[in-house]
């Protein structure tokens, strides 16, 4: 009998003996070893480097096709649009807790192709980063720019701005009645002229310019003209936002310089502002009740100072964002809110009584006259809920939390889909989907 015949009964009961205590070994570590976190669920159809960038390519908008794959995966799953993952979340509880509990790390936004090139990028105060620089931004926009205080101060400009526009509209009608006889009428493109009206307000709140009509400041319709370049290289995609490996194409293609272009004309008019009102406070020119928000921000700015910030930067870039806030956002809107009124007549009817009975015929709506308008609260509430300005909200964390009792990862970005959540039938029970402004004006509008 050979030495490996004499050996192997001998290492049987032996292998079998270490066989079992690897397997406890084995079973007990396993228990002991921290559980894997659980992660929200990711649709369905990811591709490498794109992700889910091909589902959104069939002209379907972007929160409805985010509502349409909430209804599918839940209202907290993940997405990649190019390399970025991304939490969306279109339930009120969930992003509640985004907002409240984990406020700060949700604080940043991630900054486009177009927000970094023509906006300023990080200098603004709407994407400028959670740290010292914001925090004063912060503070002087809600302090000294938008307190009620502020507000009331410039009640005059706005009602003179909205006055000329009225004015203006008039006389494109009687214009009209002169050349077809009494039965004449004037064809408006009502989204075109709330978005002059809007930015007309805006600008003379903020610059103290006009633009409306044929004798408007030259600046403001230069401006005007800009922005609205602006937005339209806004809706172009760009590979920088997506695949930041493909960046170079949006230069190739050049994306990249028409927005250097057009950055350079806005912040030239920018800076063209920012001088006049410093010449004429230096003259003495500079009238007390004409005091806009160019104004204030150099008042500001000559008794603080940001570190490491060039003030005329900070004067611009604020200054922008109070007309990117103000303008655009207005103007949808008002126009949904007319839309709606005239596709339900007996709203605009009841809201006409209620015109009738608090302000009459004889005098303008005030703002004084506002809490005594409750049904045109609710209209301009509904109008809001059923079609927000800004359906989708986008953050970007700084930290690893948990949402939703999900893990998220640093550096994941979020999306909160207003628009589906807005319109949640457990929390809007009547017609969730029908333009109801009565359901403000029940017992439970407060909760709702």
């Amino acid at each position: 009998m050979g030495f490996l015949d004499q050996l192997l009964p001998q290492l049987q009961p032996i292998s079998i003996a270490l066989l079992v205590i690897a397997v406890i070994f084995i079973y007990c570590n396993h228990g002991r070893t921290k559980p894997t976190k659980k992660l929200a669920p990711e649709a369905s159809g990811g591709r490498p480097i794109m992700g889910h960038l091909h589902l959104f390519n069939d002209g379907e908008l972007t929160h409805r096709k985010l509502g349409l794959m909430a209804d599918r995966y839940g209202p907290v799953f993940n997405i990649r649009f190019g390399t970025h993952k991304t939490l969306v979340v279109s339930d009120w509880e969930i992003v509640k807790e985004c907002f409240t509990t984990n406020d700060k790390l949700f604080s940043n936004r991630p900054g486009t192709l177009g927000i970094k090139l023509m906006f300023y990028d990080a200098d603004s105060v709407g994407y400028a980063p959670y740290g010292a620089y914001w925090r004063d931004l912060r503070k002087i926009s809600t302090l000294k720019l938008l307190s009620n205080h502020r507000i009331d101060t410039i009640k005059h400009l706005r009602t003179s701005e909205v006055e000329s526009c009225f004015e203006s509209l008039y006389n494109q009608w009687r214009n009209g009645e002169k050349r077809g006889g009494k039965e004449a009428f004037a064809s408006v493109r009502m989204d075109g002229w709330l978005g002059d009206l809007t930015f007309n307000v805006v600008a003379r709140i903020v610059a103290g310019k006009k633009n409306f009509s044929a004798n408007g400041d030259v600046g403001a319709q230069r401006y005007k003209a800009a922005m609205d370049e602006a937005m339209r290289l806004m809706r172009f995609f760009a590979f920088s936002d997506v695949i930041p490996s493909l960046s170079w194409l949006d230069s190739l293609r050049g994306l990249v310089g028409d927005m250097k272009k057009c950055a350079s004309e806005i912040d030239a008019v920018m800076a063209t502002w920012v001088e006049e009102h410093r010449v004429k406070r230096i003259s003495g020119n500079n009238s007390e009740l004409e005091h806009d928000f160019i104004d204030v921000c150099l008042d500001i700015m000559e008794h603080s100072s940001l570190p490491g910030t060039d003030p005329d930067l900070v004067v611009k870039s604020t200054c922008l964002d109070m007309i990117l806030g103000g303008s655009d956002t207005t103007t949808v809107t008002l126009t949904w809110a007319m839309s709606l009124l005239l596709n339900h007549p007996q709203v605009l009817q009841k809201a006409k009584e209620e015109l009738d009975t608090q302000i009459g015929k004889n005098r303008q709506v005030d703002d004084s006259d506002i809490p005594n308008l409750p049904y045109i609260q609710a209209i301009i509430k509904e109008t809001m809920r059923l079609y927000p300005a800004g359906p989708l909200i986008e953050r970007r964390t700084m930290e690893d939390c948990e949402v939703g009792g999900y893990h998220v990862q640093a550096g994941t970005r979020l999306i909160v889909n207003v628009w589906k959540m807005q319109r949640d039938g457990s929390v809007y029970k009547d017609d969730p989907l029908e333009f109801r402004p009565d359901r403000f004006l029940t017992s439970n509008a407060v909760w709702i």
